[in-house]
């Protein structure tokens, strides 16, 4: 394994631990009275303004790029941000939080089907095995048997929660404008908060809001504290190491690494909200990281060069 490799695996993994504290420093705020699309317009607000002065530093030298990146920023945003965030919390008010996590997890077989379908990389038998791995592990993490309702609505939504995921990685993985991953990140999360402003003022989405002191690791702490720190960690690092990894990565093994995500947003609800995991999510955690090994097993070293300048610019996710 090259340098490049094992420093986009590092970043990868290091982006998934960060996501995955969202639910365990967001639950809090969502249990206090902050609505779903509040508190996440909240973390991707913070999250834009810690990156900014990283992100000004970035582009000096590269501000020319953004002629050719801006549209790459905007998709993010709507996409990887705002799309996936509003149709994920639309999904959960019509089936079980675990079946909309599985269906927006499905963004990693979107992947595999638009790298295919536009660049050619028909999946291999390693990838294929890997896919399913992964998702009988999601399976295993979520207690999706245990689900009864299912609503189509919820189903279409989670659909286009994967959507929005999928987009996030192939993005993130297109670099071909040259605009800096850190600067990717921090665009995206200003348009995405727009269009989450947007969305709650078309009342796709509620906007509700409490200064209540919220419960976190078996003390009271003022709401501000887990606001913080997902706008810290759930939106400026998780974004700006994830779009990072997944330019040394590709969209491909990028998104099943993104997998992990889930097994730490279990042991984040472990560790702070006391909330332990059963034996079943911790075989489904074997289950991720097996169907990432075999994913990682089938990368060929030509489908890690990159484009070549006569290539198009993404324009569309």
């Amino acid at each position: 394994m090259d340098r490049t490799m094992r420093t986009g695996l590092a970043l990868a993994l290091i982006s998934a631990a960060t996501f995955g504290t969202s639910g365990a420093l967001g639950k809090p705020p969502m249990e206090s009275g902050w609505s779903p699309v509040a508190a996440v317009t909240a973390r991707v607000l913070i999250g834009s303004i810690l990156l900014a002065i990283p992100a000004a530093f970035a582009m000096r030298g590269h501000w020319c790029s953004l002629r050719r990146g801006w549209s790459s920023i905007v998709l993010f945003g709507m996409f990887a941000v705002a799309l996936a965030q509003v149709a994920f919390y639309q999904a959960v008010q019509y089936i079980p939080v675990g079946v909309a996590l599985l269906l927006e997890y499905l963004g990693i077989i979107v992947v595999v089907g638009y790298l295919w379908l536009r660049h050619g990389q028909r999946p291999r038998p390693l990838t294929i095995l890997g896919s399913g791995l992964a998702l009988m592990g999601l399976v295993l993490i979520l207690d999706v048997f245990g689900a009864m309702a299912i609503d189509v609505r919820g189903v279409l939504w989670g659909l286009l929660a994967a959507v929005g995921l999928a987009s996030y990685f192939v993005i993130s993985g297109d670099d071909r404008s040259g605009v800096p991953p850190v600067a990717v990140a921090t665009g995206g999360l200003m348009v995405g908060a727009l269009g989450l402003i947007l969305a709650s003022g078309l009342g796709l989405a509620s906007f509700e809001w409490s200064t209540n002191d919220v419960p976190l690791a078996a003390t009271e702490v003022p709401v501000w504290v887990p606001l913080a720190g997902i706008g810290v960690f759930a939106a400026a690092l998780a974004y700006a190491f994830g779009v990072a990894g997944a330019r040394r990565l590709g969209s491909k093994l990028a998104s099943f690494v993104g997998l992990t995500e889930v097994m730490f947003s279990v042991l984040f609800a472990w560790a702070l909200l006391g909330e332990l995991p059963s034996v079943m999510q911790l075989l489904g955690g074997a289950f991720i990281v097996a169907g990432v090994v075999a994913v990682k097993a089938d990368e060929r070293p030509e489908v890690m060069v990159k484009p070549t300048a006569e290539a198009p610019v993404l324009t569309a996710a």
